[in-house]
């Protein structure tokens, strides 16, 4: 069974420094329910459908499989909800983790989470000084909520 246990967190992206290696990325919902989310996405070149369990606490049931580039984005175009979300992921190694930093836009610009994947719920992690806030249980940061409810809508209001 694939499990998913993740951390997020609001970044300062004065105190990150320089990025490297952007990997864009698009991404629809073809569903949303309370028990799941299946979502395709498209990273640079290669193509995802990725089903998602309901959280308990951090962690998740997580799947997922490649699927070709075309068929990826016929499904974005023509099944996914809109707007489909639309982002530049950063690998960085801080620590004995590795982080990844989401910058948004469209109707989420402005929004810059970063998220560092766990081994146990109870796993202990070095803060890098770039992390301001952790919103781990705030759902409005879920991708699946932000296509919804798109941050531009209610950062104001924080």
């Amino acid at each position: 069974m694939a499990v998913e246990i993740e951390r997020k967190y609001l970044i300062d992206l004065e105190k990150l420094g320089k990025l490297e290696n952007p990997n864009r990325i698009k991404q629809g919902y073809l569903s949303i329910n309370k028990e799941s989310v299946v979502r395709v996405r498209i990273k640079n070149d290669k193509a995802y459908l990725t089903i998602k369990g309901s959280n308990n606490g951090i962690s998740r049931l997580e799947f997922e499989y490649e699927i070709s580039f075309d068929e990826a984005n016929e499904m974005l175009d023509k099944l996914c909800q809109k707007p489909i979300i639309d982002k530049t992921r950063y690998v960085i190694n801080y620590d004995v983790h590795i982080w990844e930093i989401d910058i948004f836009y469209g109707d989420n610009e402005g929004l810059v989470v970063a998220e560092v994947e766990l081994k146990d719920e109870n796993e202990q992690i070095k803060l890098p000084s770039w992390i301001k806030e952790e919103v781990t249980d705030d759902h409005r940061y879920f991708n699946s909520n932000l296509m919804k409810h798109p941050y531009k809508d209610w950062v104001e209001f924080q």
